[in-house]
Parts: structure tokens; sequence; C-alpha cells
């Protein structure tokens, strides 16, 4: 039952439902009104072939009166033929006001109704009916003769076959239905042209971007023409699309920021599992790498120590001292300290930071700058862990290069505040980008950094609220900036 429906639907279109709810009822109306005019016009046209039949009988009514009069029969059948020149007449008799037959013309009765006849006569008056004559269908007018005192003489009969009336009405009647015919063709024509104009080539437009977008031109638009409904449809239609698209950017968006989301829970994930790794690890080495930098401090001390001994001494606490520095960064990777925060001068942490690197920078012949902004800017920050990161990334851009070049400043845009450290390195390259701030990733040859410094900055970063930015500085290597926020 619905498939029928359904199939139904597909085919009845808006062209077939124009002539099923207009097109017929037109013609249906057209059809009542043709039939009731045309009978109409058929009982006019009989009625005046009857009346044609009256004038011709009026015609030579006064001249067979006055041949009946003075029985002159051949006056009688002239008059009587002449019927037959001014009109289609199939027969003409006259009778006495017996009913006797008196002069003919044309085709006879053989058996004539006297008594109809006789009482048609007596009555005196015209009339006219349907009969047979000869055996044929006839239309009969009986006119009363009369004599020079008024007395009804005789009577007199002019037949018109009924097929003269039949020919005629089926004359109109044809031509009547070709006529209706010819109006509905042209009607549904006329309906279907307009159609066509008004809403077909508009719908067929719409109808083919439709197609379009179901076939995958998602960015397809249909171009609003036509009546005002129409437009209607096809902006609302475009409305629709623009929806479904935003909606679908939303979600691939929100499933993005889910994934990003997802991924940043398993970096953190795996970054707290580090720190609780690089917290025991630290812990376990912490205690034998004292006693051993102790024993060889008490041994240096000892009198009479060969010159060899005492370099192998110092080499050995040396050691022990880059040991506990990597120590001191897995212990500040891993620490999650309640943080002690404070309005703090953003100079003060620069000038500490700077301070805290310019002995490295000394000791391995890099130069370090500092550039401070015009005017004093504070922020709210555990001022320690602010430090520790600008050390970071002093220590840092002081390794970049074998002559490095570094600078430290900082300003505040837009609500936000920052640390910027420059350095004239060899940059860092896009597709380590994203890796530069995972535990234990390095680009500096073994034994020169544990890549665990800016992990740290990017946490403490974090810690506040703010992010890392990395670029390429205006020295020609790396720039790194810290963004906090000033409220």
């Amino acid at each position: 039952m619905f498939k029928k429906i359904a199939s139904f639907s597909r085919l009845f279109s808006l062209r077939l439902a124009l002539v099923v709810y207009v097109v017929l009822p037109l013609a249906c109306i057209l059809a009542v009104t043709g039939y009731l005019v045309l009978n109409a016009l058929e009982r006019q046209v009989e009625q005046q072939m009857q009346n044609d039949l009256e004038l011709v009988a009026r015609s030579i009514q006064l001249p067979l009166s006055h041949a009946l009069e003075r029985d002159r029969e051949g006056s009688m059948i002239q008059a009587l033929e002449s019927a037959f020149a001014i009109g289609r007449v199939y027969s003409a008799n006259v009778y006495d006001k017996d009913g006797q037959e008196i002069a003919s013309a044309g085709r006879t009765d053989p058996d004539p109704e006297k008594d109809k006849l006789t009482e048609l006569a007596a009555e005196g008056e015209r009339r006219g009916e349907y009969g047979h004559v000869a055996g044929r269908e006839v239309y009969s007018y009986f006119v009363p003769l009369t004599d020079s005192g008024g007395r009804i003489s005789g009577l007199l009969q002019l037949t018109r076959r009924e097929s003269d009336f039949k020919e005629d009405i089926s004359a109109i009647r044809t031509k009547g239905v070709m006529g209706l015919g010819v109006a509905v063709f042209f009607m549904s024509a006329l309906v279907l042209y307009g159609h066509h104009k008004a809403l077909g080539k508009y719908f067929t437009r719409l109808t083919q971007s439709m197609s379009r977008v179901a076939g995958g031109e998602r960015r397809h638009r249909f171009k609003p023409q036509g009546p005002r409904e129409i437009v209607t449809i096809g902006e609302r239609f475009n409305f629709m699309l623009d929806s479904i698209e935003k909606a679908e950017t939303e979600i691939r968006e929100r499933r993005q920021a889910q994934e990003e989301l997802q991924a940043r829970l398993r970096q953190a994930e795996k970054l707290a599992a580090l720190g609780q790794l690089a917290a025991g690890v630290a812990h376990e080495l912490g205690t034998p790498l004292s006693v051993v930098s102790g024993k060889a401090q008490r041994a240096q001390r000892k009198k009479g120590l060969p010159p060899e001994l005492n370099a192998t001494m110092q080499e050995i606490r040396q050691e022990v001292e880059r040991m506990e520095n990597i120590i001191r960064q897995l212990l500040d990777f891993s620490r999650r300290n309640e943080q002690q925060k404070r309005n703090v001068s953003m100079k003060q942490l620069a000038r500490s930071a700077h301070a805290s690197a310019e002995e490295e920078a000394r000791n391995t012949g890099h130069e370090l700058s500092i550039q401070e902004p015009d005017r004093e800017i504070h922020i709210k920050a555990d001022p320690t862990r602010i430090e520790q990161a600008l050390v970071n990334l002093l220590k840092n851009a002081l390794q970049s290069s074998s002559n490095a070049l570094a600078r430290i400043s900082w300003g505040e845009d837009s609500g936000w505040a920052w640390f910027q450290v420059d350095d004239n390195g060899p940059g860092i390259s896009e597709d380590i980008k994203s890796k530069l701030f995972e535990p234990f990733f390095t680009t500096k040859s073994v034994g020169m950094g544990t890549g665990l410094g800016l992990a740290v900055v990017h946490g403490i970063a974090e810690e506040h609220s703010g992010y890392v930015e990395v670029g390429q500085s205006d020295m020609g290597g790396a720039m790194f900036r810290i963004w906090l926020p000033l409220s």
C-alpha cells in the first residue's frame, strides 16, 4: 500500500496536478456549458426551421384560399409548387373541410388521417407537429384556408423532412464538439505553457541545484529567480545548506578539539608518569652522588696527594656536579609544589634570571644582554618558578652556538605580559616545533643537555595559565616568548 502511494507520489508531478486540478475541471465546465449552449442552439435552429416553414405556408395561404374559393385547381397547383421554390419543402397538400385531398405537390400521403384533418380544419388554428408521410418522418405545419366570408373552406399542409432538422442540428453539434475540443486543447496548451514560463523552468533549476548538492557539490547554491514563492524556497534551501555546513564545521572543530584534548590528556598522563619516575630516580641517585662528591673532596684535602690523583678527584667532583644538576632538573620537572603567587616586578624577575645565567655566559665566552622597556610592569606570579623558566631559556640560548649572543626582554600587549629570549643560533625548524616541549627531547649532542629545560618552561607557563610561543628572532636564531595573563 505504502509502495503504491510512494510510486504515485513520484509520478504525480506539478504539471499533472495542473492538468488534474485545473485543466480537467475547466474542460468539464466547458463541456457542460457547451452542452447547454448546443441544446439551446439546437432548439433555436429547430424553431427557426419551423418558422421558415410557417412563413412559406403564410405566403401561399391567400392565393390558395382565393383559388379554392373559385375552384381553380391549376392555380392551387401553381401556388403549391411555388412553395418548393421558396424553401425546403417535402410535400404540400390542400384538403377541403371534410379532409378530402384537393391538390398536392411533392410526396403525397397515401393514407391520410381524414378524421384528424377534419378536426384540424374545424378548429381553424395553425398547428405544427411531427408525423409520417409516405413512410418518412416529417414535420407538418397546418394552416386553415378561408373564403372571402371568413369561413373555413379547407386546410393547407406543408411538410418538411425531419432529417433536414437532424442534419442541421448534427452539423451544429459537430462544429460545437470540434470547437469545444479546440478550446480545451488551446486552454491546456496555454495552462501548460504558463506553468512552464511561470513555474516549470524555475522548479527545474531548483531540482537541478538539489541534484547537484545530492551529488556531492556541497558548495553549490541555488540562484533565487522567478516568482516570490520559488525565491523563498530557494533562499530557504540555501539557508539550510549554510546551516548544515556550519553545523558540520562545528562538529569537525569539536571533534578536533576533543582529539587535541585527548592528546593533551595522554601527554599529561605520560608527563605525570615520567615525573614520578624522574622523582624516584633523583631520590635514589642523590645520596650516593653526595657520598661520592664528599669522599672526592676529602681526598683532595689530604696532604701530599699526587697532582695526577688530585686532577682525577677534581674531575670526579665536576662529573658529580653535572649529575646533580641533571637530578635537580629531574626534580624541577617532577615538582608540582603549591604556587606562591604575589605581585612582582617583571624587571626584577628578568634581572635576577640574567644574573643567574651571566656566570655561565662569562665561563663560556658568550654574550648576554638585557633590553628593558620604558615603564615598570607588574604581574601576579610565583617569582621562583618564573625565574627558573627564564634561566632555562637563557641557558638554552647560550648553548645555541659556539659564539652565542642571547638577549632577554619583556613587555605587555592586550592584557597579556610577556618575557622574550632571543639568540643568534640556527633557529628552530618547523618539523621539530611540535616536539620541543616533550620531556627528554633535545637537539644538542650527547652530554650537552637533558631535554628537560624547555619541558620545565612549558609546565611553568601552564601553571600560570599562560603559554610559550616559538618563532624566528630578529637576531637570526630562535625566539621564545612566555605569555602570562596580567589579571
